[in-house]
């Protein structure tokens, strides 16, 4: 491999790395529980937090019915909590989303019957694959490929 080829390939190293680990870099987890709202059996306290314990502040918090539109139940405040009342008699398999932004979301599955969450079932699902973070990754590749291509050309003969 010639001199010319060898400093483009370390020079595009960072490049290729930022554009493989884009994706990965925006993610911060989010951590959400369910709990009662103390004597009410149809009403639920949401508490949210980032992987590093701080509340996820005005999250935007949505449930969303097995077949059907989401239902937008408010945002979380300051502590990271919002509390909500499930729908009378809903049955099935819910999805409660917790919104914090671009990279910041979680999503609960919670199995509800005649309109009580079963919270001793609800688990965390995992988050969709964005296509964003994947055609980051494909347009670094694709840039690095093109820049090593144009470092052959100009490599002296």
């Amino acid at each position: 491999m010639g001199r010319g080829i060898r400093c483009g390939l370390l020079a595009l190293t960072p490049l290729l790395w930022a554009g493989l680990t884009a994706g990965a870099a925006q993610a911060h987890g989010i951590e959400s529980r369910l709990s009662p709202l103390r004597g009410l059996s149809d009403q639920l306290v949401l508490q949210s937090q980032f992987s590093n314990g701080e509340p996820t502040r005005d999250a935007v918090v949505r449930l969303v019915p097995p077949h059907g539109d989401p239902l937008e139940l408010g945002r979380t405040d300051q502590h990271g909590q919002l509390s909500f009342a499930l729908p009378k008699g809903a049955n099935g398999s819910w999805e409660l989303q917790v919104d914090g932004g671009p990279g910041h979301r979680d999503y609960l599955e919670m199995p509800l019957r005649r309109g009580q969450a079963q919270l001793d079932q609800v688990s965390e699902q995992p988050q969709p694959v964005h296509a964003g973070s994947w055609l980051m990754g494909v347009s670094g590749l694709g840039a690095a490929a093109m820049l090593l291509g144009l470092q052959r050309i100009r490599r002296p003969h």
